[in-house]
C-alpha cells in the first residue's frame, strides 16, 4: 500500500464497502472514487475521509504513523463520590434486584427467578434508573482483561446515547457484544476492543448499521468475575 488510494481501497474491503456504494454515500460518482484509487485521496477529502474511517490522517495520506488513533483509555475513570465510601461498600441499605437476561432467538429476554442485588445507592450514584438495569454475562473475550469473557455486567438500557471511550453492550446480527464506542463522521459508530491486538477496531456506517441492525442497547456500568483458574 504505497499510496492513499492503495489505503482507501484497503479500508474499503475492511467495510466490506463496494467502491459504489462508498461513492453513492459520499455523493460522487464512481469513477471519483476509481480516481482516488489511481492517483491518492484529495487533500480536500483527507480529513473527511480519515474521520469517516477512524484513521489518523497521516497514516492515510502518507502510510506514515500509527494507523489508528491512540488508544482509549484503558481502564474506565472511576465515578466521584465526595469522599464518601463505595455505594457497593454500603451496609444495611435498600437493594434493588437486576433480572438476568441472556439471548433467544436474536433478542434479550428475562430469566426468570434469576436476579443480581445491587444496593440502590449505587444506581443512584450513577443515575441509573432501577427498572432500566439488567445484568448480562460477557459473551466473548475481545475486552480481556477488562472484562473477561463470562463476566457479569450491569446494563442501564436507559443510556444509549454514544459518549466516546464508554462501554456499551450491543446487539448485533442477531449477536450480543460488548464494546468501547466511538462516533465518527456522519453517524459513523466505531466499535473498539480492549484487546486491540487480536481485535482490531471496526467501523459501520449509518447505512450499514441499518442493514446489520446493529443497535445500542446500553451502557456498561458494573461489572463483576471470578478469577479463571486458583493458583497452584
Amino acid at each position: 500500500m504505497n499510496t492513499s488510494g492503495d489505503r482507501l481501497k484497503a479500508l474499503l474491503l475492511e467495510c466490506n464497502l463496494t467502491p459504489s456504494d462508498f461513492a453513492a454515500q459520499r455523493n460522487v460518482t464512481p469513477q471519483h472514487v476509481n480516481n482516488w484509487f489511481k492517483r491518492g485521496v484529495p487533500l480536500s477529502r483527507l480529513d473527511e475521509l480519515a474521520d469517516l474511517f477512524c484513521v489518523n490522517r497521516r497514516w492515510l495520506r502518507s502510510g506514515e504513523g500509527s494507523k489508528h488513533p491512540a488508544p482509549l483509555a484503558a481502564v474506565l475513570p472511576p465515578m466521584p463520590l465526595n469522599g464518601a465510601l463505595s455505594p457497593l461498600l454500603a451496609q444495611g441499605t435498600e437493594h434493588s434486584s437486576l433480572p438476568f437476561h441472556r439471548l433467544l432467538e436474536s433478542t434479550l429476554q428475562a430469566l426468570p427467578g434469576h436476579c443480581q442485588a445491587i444496593p440502590r445507592q449505587a444506581l443512584d450514584a450513577l443515575q441509573v434508573p432501577p427498572h432500566a438495569a439488567i445484568c448480562v454475562s460477557m459473551p466473548h473475550a475481545n475486552m480481556t482483561p477488562l472484562l473477561p469473557q463470562g463476566s457479569l455486567l450491569g446494563i442501564d438500557r436507559s443510556l444509549t446515547r454514544v459518549v466516546d471511550g464508554e462501554c456499551y453492550a450491543l446487539l448485533h446480527n442477531g449477536r450480543l457484544r460488548v464494546h468501547y464506542l466511538s462516533l465518527g463522521h456522519n453517524g459513523t459508530l466505531c466499535l473498539h476492543s480492549h484487546d486491540r491486538l487480536n481485535h482490531p477496531s471496526e467501523r459501520y456506517t449509518a447505512y450499514q448499521r441499518r442493514v446489520q441492525g446493529l443497535e445500542v442497547l446500553g451502557w456498561v456500568f458494573w461489572w463483576s468475575s471470578l478469577r479463571p483458574e486458583r493458583p497452584a
